[in-house]
């Protein structure tokens, strides 16, 4: 088995051609003969470098339209015949095929025609024949070839090259190798994950082609990565690097605040909300939001809809908290976040997001459509002989749009558009309504004309009873008990309204 390998013939055909000059240069300088096609061939020769044009190596033009260029024994036997084998080096020797030693190749962009709204026939267009064959043919010979699948690994082999006298050790073949194929299955799973929409195949096929090491995963012996384009995402203005709990949390606060579109202000701990309201200044639903539990917001994560301007930043820099995200800033006011260094300041981008999701599960993956669904007024069907007024049902809306953000079993007690309290991640819906209505006591809010939302239904009226009796006065759930004539007939009792949705939002 070879260990050093003296490039001595390279094949260069390229879709980008930014940082290819120093290479080529390079390698013509040192004598490499130097094999192409159409606009490459064309822009070795602007450098003034000598070049074969692959026709007159195979003896055959481009054809159709270009789809057909390199696909031609003598291309693919001068990449995979094997140099310790005499067969096959009587066989090149006996066909006059050169022994191509480096392959240069990308691929057209497929991923980017997709994203930029081509039409079917230029996308078709963009799915590469010849590239990801000579791709894997270069990957799979990696004893004798080396093989540059991506403009990002240019320089990298112009500096090998020039400290190793033109020669390449195995082990850099191989890693360019498993470089190679990562591009040719992140290629295929593009391609086939734009095929498989209409009537999709029940299998599950992702590709990240970024990634990022986080300091650790959930605890510190955990290792982690983020496998994304941050930077799309959020333009970090100020802070230190995101840590896993810090990607999780901004996960939930963004799915939380999209549900609002007036002036909204959210703190998250541990994904649930500890504090949302809606005002018609950003810088009073941050005061708002805030004193639903000053306490939970301690080192949390802020999120705002609206641009945080000087006055609302000085009244936030008076907390400690871990993140802050909005879709913009005045000057001033992440100047003065800056004074601290560690906190973390993002500005939020206009992305599209996946509709769906998934995670690994026992020894496999689970996946489900995003919850999407939220029920406004005109899906409240009101089930008492009281109706909820239109203050309540507003109110309705706003703890339905929190509820379903928060872990099951979960209750929201909302009053004038601002969370007063809940209680998350409970085993029993009776203990999150008494942990909620605990907590709006402690924290100064009277339950008293509250409302109150559920995540699922009432299988007792134990709940109803205990917040009707607390003060609350409508209560929205998705109702589907068998026992939901024993809530409605409870609230009756109370003198309360009830609306159901018939949708759940279980949050596990």
């Amino acid at each position: 088995m070879s260990q050093s390998v003296k490039i001595k013939n390279a094949l260069i055909s390229v879709y980008y051609k930014d940082g290819l000059a120093p290479l080529v240069e390079y390698l013509a300088k040192q004598g490499v003969t130097l094999f192409s096609t159409g606009g490459t061939e064309q822009f070795i020769k602007d450098l003034g470098c000598p070049v074969t044009a692959v026709e007159d190596l195979t003896g055959y033009p481009s054809i159709l339209g270009g789809r057909v260029k390199t696909l031609h024994p003598k291309i693919f036997g001068g990449i995979l015949n094997r140099r310790s084998l005499s067969d096959d080096q009587q066989q090149i020797t006996q066909y006059e095929i050169p022994e191509i030693d480096l392959v240069i190749v990308d691929l057209y962009p497929f991923e980017e025609t997709v994203k930029n709204g081509g039409t079917e026939q230029e996308i078709i267009e963009k799915i590469d024949i010849g590239g990801i064959s000579l791709i894997r043919a270069a990957a799979k010979n990696f004893n004798d070839v080396v093989i540059i699948a991506s403009k990002n690994d240019y320089t990298t082999l112009l500096n090998q090259l020039q400290e190793q006298g033109g020669t390449t050790t195995l082990a850099q073949r191989k890693t360019y190798a498993q470089k190679a194929f990562h591009t040719s299955s992140h290629y295929d799973t593009a391609i086939f994950n734009y095929f498989n929409q209409e009537e999709p195949l029940n299998v599950f096929k992702q590709s990240i082609a970024q990634a990022q090491t986080l300091r650790y995963g959930e605890n510190p012996h955990q290792k982690g990565s983020f496998y994304g384009n941050l930077d799309e995402m959020f333009s970090k203005l100020n802070g230190k690097e995101l840590s896993y709990n810090n990607l999780v949390d901004i996960d939930a606060a963004v799915s939380l605040i999209d549900e609002f579109t007036e002036p909204t202000f959210a703190i998250l701990k541990h994904t649930n909300a500890c504090g949302v309201a809606s005002r018609s200044s950003i810088k009073q639903a941050w005061t708002d939001a805030l004193a639903c539990d000053p306490v939970s917001a301690f080192g949390g994560v802020l999120i705002a809809n609206r641009k945080i301007d000087l006055a609302t930043a000085e009244e936030i820099n008076k907390l400690f908290f871990e993140v802050l995200i909005a879709p913009d800033y005045e000057e001033s006011a992440v100047e003065l976040f800056k004074t601290k260094k560690n906190r973390v300041i993002l500005k939020r981008n206009e992305v599209k997001l996946s509709s769906k999701q998934f995670k690994t599960l026992l020894n496999g993956v689970i996946e489900q459509d995003k919850d999407l669904i939220i029920e406004g007024p005109e899906q409240m069907n009101t089930v008492t002989q009281k109706a909820p007024t239109a203050a309540e049902l507003k109110d309705l809306h706003f703890a339905n749009k929190i509820v379903k953000h928060t872990k099951s079993n979960t209750i929201v007690l909302v009053k004038d558009d601002v969370l007063i309290a809940s209680g998350v991640g409970q085993t029993s819906r009776v203990d999150a309504l008494r942990q909620a209505i605990e907590k709006a006591g402690a924290f100064g809010f009277s339950v008293k004309g509250a409302v109150m939302a559920s995540d699922a239904f009432f299988p007792f009226p134990d709940c109803v009873e205990i917040a009707a009796d607390a003060g609350v006065t409508a209560v929205l759930q998705p109702g589907g008990s068998i026992k939901d004539a024993d809530s409605v007939d409870k609230a009756n009792e109370k003198g309360i309204a009830m609306v159901t949705t018939g949708v759940r939002h279980f949050k596990h």
